[in-house]
């Protein structure tokens, strides 16, 4: 005869650990979303897509029951606009990933780091697809090569922020230069002029010994021996003369 209640027994202790384990799970799934729904956005706030998202539902004036007509035209222009800032956003999480897993093995962040990561691109890819189907919703076919037409967009912004930073470099930098000849050029013609002075010194020095030593030479031939008995036979002859 089976014995039902030693059977019981293992079923029921098998019951509780599954019972046990599926309401851990549960428990560990909802503190772990309402943990990573609290956590700071990897992104800030996508403005391109607010602006597409108001214009394609606008309410009616007041007063009036039918809200405005936008023209698709507009509508597209604000969908490229909303897709190139999708190309910058994937770029930007492309070029962090790997630096990022990196820091995350070597334990330099933490796991709610990585967790902000991998919502933001969980995020992208539900962005994506988004403006895939409103491209195709206002023209068929348009949303296969939408995001190509952004990529090139984002490269041309990309490339002319390059160019705008260069030019004004180039002005800083001509300006500076301006300011580093006027410098050296005042440099130089102060040292011209002090050499100029100081070798005009000597000039004047020697010409005035020149000056003194012809004085001295005038006075030593006008003095001597020689000159006192000429005098003193001058002296003689006009006694002789008197007598």
């Amino acid at each position: 005869m089976v014995d039902w209640v030693s059977l019981t027994v293992p079923f029921a202790y098998l019951g509780i650990l599954v019972g046990s384990l599926a309401t851990f799970s549960s428990l560990y799934r909802k503190r772990k979303a309402a943990r990573s729904s609290s956590l700071e956005p990897w992104f800030g706030p996508h403005l391109q897509r607010d602006v597409y998202l108001s214009l394609l539902h606008l309410e009616p004036e007041p007063g009036k029951d039918k809200s405005p007509v936008v023209p698709d035209g507009v509508l597209k222009a604000a969908l490229l606009q909303r897709a190139v800032e999708d190309i910058r956003r994937i770029l930007e999480v492309r070029n962090a990933k790997p630096a990022l897993s990196n820091l995350l093995q070597r334990g330099s962040v933490g796991d709610d780091l990585w967790q902000r990561f991998l919502r933001a691109e969980k995020e992208i890819e539900a962005e994506l697809r988004d403006v895939v189907e409103e491209a195709n919703a206002l023209q068929s076919g348009w949303g296969q090569t939408i995001f190509q037409s952004a990529n090139e967009m984002h490269h041309n912004t990309m490339l002319r922020k390059k160019l705008n930073t260069i030019q004004d470099r180039g002005k800083a930098d001509k300006e500076w230069w301006q300011q580093e000849k006027a410098t050296i050029k005042s440099k130089f013609m102060k040292e011209l002029e002090e050499g100029g002075k100081e070798n005009s010194k000597p000039i004047v020095a020697a010409r005035g010994d020149k000056t003194g030593s012809d004085e001295d030479t005038v006075l030593v031939e006008g003095g001597g021996p020689g000159a006192a008995s000429g005098s003193k036979s001058e002296a003689t002859k006009k006694r002789k003369a008197k007598k």
